[in-house]
């Protein structure tokens, strides 16, 4: 019990050591009052009141100050005091603002609010534009709970997820804080350094949490969350809400704020409602309180987010700017349900920073040394926002605890439940997990691993792996890896496997020795899972996948060599055979007027035919991917990159064959591909893909080196998007040997379209429309164009798409419904 009370009384200590001023603010009825701004008069140096109101504000000295309390929807209360002695207590209570339309001369031609809302959208600009750079001091919080979680989900044991679970399965499960310099410079150029991070019950962990996600201005046209959100300063603000004026009040410096309730003219659009505060004459934001849905962003599981923002203004700049900010949301998702709450503090802003060309590049986020060693006399001192009871039980009890939840008994503890087997696994597979020495051994599905194909009938494959983390951060590791695999009709096992080795998290460099025998597809894209064409062969007597047998031993490495460019290289030796069919009866349902096609898709309807002849050869690659202008977040252990949308990714990929017994079956083929998913303002998300190779050397290559294009032939497709893909492209119809050009466009319009249309806005579908393009020397180009629906479902399940295609090729036309099951991509 002693190792409990020891780090609770130093944290009390601590605590109010520190507290220099503090106080609790309520309103007059004496209820807390949360996230209420505290700051020193005139100045950028202030705090934020917790979700007990409780708050604390440092002082550099004695002395008189005025001390500022500021919230939305109160009258901001100014408080003169003598500090002769710290810590010094200073409560406040606020009385709530009383708007009125008595100052408004309404004109029954308008709407007032709309004119006020004019104003600020054309002032947007201008006002964005104010704030050349600075540099400030940020601070952020974290907070996940979890309520009534179930012990199980799909048979899988939950857990207490890191010690966050009580005995009613409900909890803190996340709790994480970071002390942060920032510097920002017009228009998009950004850096954080984080000072200290510190994770709820893990002293290593470093947080998450990051400046640049939590700055969200409502200034810009869009927010981005997941999708694009219309702000309700947007340019065009006034296609999505309805504007009305609530009433007026005067700030504590003699501002007319309006207060603008916003509302959606249509519901199911992606935007927002509540309320905004806009300085008359200035029309500038005073302050936010508004709130979006999880169908809103299109991400089931969130029910709902609300923002709130509070400014402060600079005497300097005649600017208001923010000075905290939280985002409160709840969600629910498999039964487990929960809410939670980001919290960000800015202080101490300097509009006229002294920054040289080299301040900024690509590293956006970096740590300093030992930022995660912080102790809490440190954050007691820094912390802009105090920690509520929840707060400071869940930081004691986890951090005690963690000593304890690293053992080797409790984790072995831990083990025994999760090692359990269940019914469920059959589904999900098995995992044996050592968490003390940190290695697991996983056995793969055999209910998903059990397949039928003509070639091996009913075939089953056991898929096991042993993996060991050689790291803090679960990235690092070694592992080996197998597959034995036994097919029924043919009477035949095979087995691979190899051994896999990631070194860092940082340039993510992945050595992999591999080799064994297997069945290929002869199509290396692999444009039909095994899941889907044992469906096809079974229930429709169409066996697309053609097969043949790789005996093999392999070496490849890749590494990103440097920011934004990575590199992979790959050496084999290859033995292939061509295979046959080994069944020829259907397998559950027999069309009579349908019966399988060979295994040889150029030779469909010769059983004996094979599309290559058994050879040996072997084959170097080499890639490189350029992600051009790409951003990325270092922390001490690990890298994260960050696509820029502005510009496309670019691969440039070299397959040489050589060495063959077969002379002619050497090769060289090098192609280009050009990838890129953007934003277009309001207007959804466009995505295009253009892809570009050519052979030369040998021109009677074999079947299986030639390039093959991701076609389908079920109706069915499975991904999340089609770039890339042909929806009416038979698998083999236009493989070639020379060179050749595709094209690939989506746009995906997010409801900018639908969302319009009454009735059908209220369903949250989104329209797809693309267009696909294939050109090899030769042949006749080829063309599709569709036309869909995304984000189909029911509730929080929406993982369903449907498009209708019309492909045209050789003045032939043909058109089909293509239903995408895109939870089948995992197959």
């Amino acid at each position: 019990m002693n190792k409990l009370y020891f780090p609770l009384l130093l944290f009390l200590c601590c605590f109010t050591g520190y507290a220099q001023i503090t106080g609790k603010v309520t309103n007059q009825e004496g209820t807390p009052l949360a996230y209420v701004n505290i700051y020193l008069d005139g100045t950028f140096s202030g705090t934020t009141s917790n979700e007990n109101g409780i708050y604390n504000l440092e002082l550099s000295e004695t002395g008189n100050y005025t001390v500022v309390f500021q919230f939305l929807g109160y009258k901001t209360e100014k408080k003169t005091i003598s500090v002769t002695a710290l810590p010094y207590t200073l409560n406040a209570k606020l009385t709530e603002e009383s708007t009125t339309l008595d100052e408004v001369i309404v004109n029954s031609g308008d709407n007032p609010a709309n004119k006020i809302m004019r104003n600020a959208i054309e002032k947007r600009d201008f006002h964005r534009s104010k704030i050349r750079e600075y540099t400030a001091d940020f601070y952020s919080r974290g907070l996940w709970r979890i309520k009534n979680a179930p012990e199980k989900i799909l048979g899988q044991e939950v857990g207490d997820l890191g010690g966050g679970l009580d005995s009613t399965r409900s909890g803190v499960v996340y709790l994480s804080e970071t002390i942060s310099e920032i510097t920002y410079k017009a228009p998009n150029d950004f850096k954080e350094k984080i000072i200290a991070s510190k994770v709820s019950g893990n002293d290593n962990g470093f947080s998450l949490n990051s400046a640049q996600e939590a700055n969200i201005s409502f200034y810009d046209n869009t927010i981005s969350l997941n999708t694009k959100l219309i702000s309700p300063l947007a340019n065009y603000a006034f296609n999505y809400y309805n504007f009305k004026l609530e009433g007026v009040f005067y700030n504590d410096r003699g501002d007319l704020v309006n207060k603008i309730q916003v509302t959606p003219k249509r519901p199911k659009d992606k935007v927002f409602s509540g309320f905004i505060y806009i300085i008359e004459d200035s029309w500038q934001l005073y302050g936010v309180e508004l709130k979006t849905t999880g169908e809103a962003i299109q991400v089931p599981p969130i029910e709902e987010l609300v923002f709130r923002q509070n400014f402060n203004f600079s005497k300097k700049e005649q600017l208001w700017v923010p000075i905290s900010q939280t985002i409160d949301f709840a969600f629910n998702m498999f039964g487990i349900k929960g809410d939670g709450r980001f919290t960000a503090a800015y202080t101490n802003y300097d509009f006229s920073p002294s920054l040289e060309k080299k301040t900024f590049t690509n590293e956006i986020v970096s740590f300093a040394p030992e930022a995660n060693k912080k102790d809490s006399i440190f954050w007691s001192s820094v912390r802009p926002v105090p920690l509520t009871e929840e707060e400071q039980n869940d930081y004691i009890r986890k951090d005690s605890l963690q000593e304890l939840r690293e053992s080797k008994p409790y984790l072995d503890s831990l083990d025994n439940v999760r090692n359990k087997f269940g019914l469920g696994n059959l589904i999900t597979g098995y995992t044996y997990s050592n968490s003390y020495e940190k290695w697991s051994l996983n056995i793969g599905s055999p209910i998903f691993n059990t397949n039928i194909n003509t070639v091996q009938g009913y075939n089953s494959t056991l898929e096991a792996s042993f993996r060991k983390n050689t790291g803090e951060s679960f990235g690092q590791y070694w592992r080996i890896f197998s597959e034995a695999s036994y097919g029924f009709s043919e009477e035949k096992f095979r087995i691979s496997g190899g051994f896999q080795q990631k070194f860092n998290n940082i340039s993510n460099p992945v050595l992999t020795v591999s080799g064994g025998s297997e069945v290929a597809q002869i199509n290396s894209r692999e444009p039909i899972s095994k899941t889907l064409n044992s469906i096809t062969t079974s229930f429709f007597e169409r066996n697309y996948m053609k097969l043949y047998e790789l005996d093999f031993a392999k070496v490849s490495y890749q590494q990103e060599l440097f920011n934004g460019f990575s590199a992979f290289s790959a050496i084999s030796y290859e033995n292939r055979s061509p295979l046959y069919n080994h069944r020829d009866k259907a397998f559950l349902i027999d069309w009579d007027e349908r019966e399988f096609t060979s295994n040889n898709p150029l030779q469909p309807n010769n059983e004996n035919s094979a599309p290559f002849v058994e050879h040996e050869i072997f084959k170097i690659s080499l890639a490189a991917k350029i992600e051009f202008a790409q951003k990325y977040l270092s922390y001490p252990n690990a890298k994260f990159n960050i696509k820029n949308e502005d510009y496309p990714s670019l691969t440039i990929r070299y397959d040489k064959g050589l060495g063959a017994n077969i002379r002619e079956y050497n090769f060289d083929h090098l192609r280009m591909n050009l990838l890129q998913e953007f934003t277009v303002a309001n207007k959804g998300e466009l995505g295009y893909s253009i892809t570009g190779g050519t052979f030369f050397g040998n021109e009677e290559l074999s079947f299986l080196d030639y390039w093959h294009f991701d076609g389908n032939q079920t109706r069915i497709g499975t991904s999340s998007n089609y770039l890339g893909k042909f929806n009416l492209l038979p698998y083999y119809a236009l493989s070639t040997n020379k060179n050749y050009v595709e094209g690939h466009v989506e746009h995906n319009f997010q409801g900018y379209i639908l969302g319009r249309v009454p009735l059908i806005n209220r369903l949250n579908y989104n329209l797809v429309v693309g267009a696909h393009a294939l050109s090899t020397e030769g042949t006749a180009p080829y063309f599709e164009y569709s036309i869909g629906l995304d984000n189909l479902g029911y509730g929080k399940f929406r993982f369903l798409r449907l498009d209708y295609v019309v492909s045209q090729h050789n003045g032939n036309h043909k058109g089909a419904f293509i239903f995408g099951l895109k939870f089948l991509e995992i197959f």
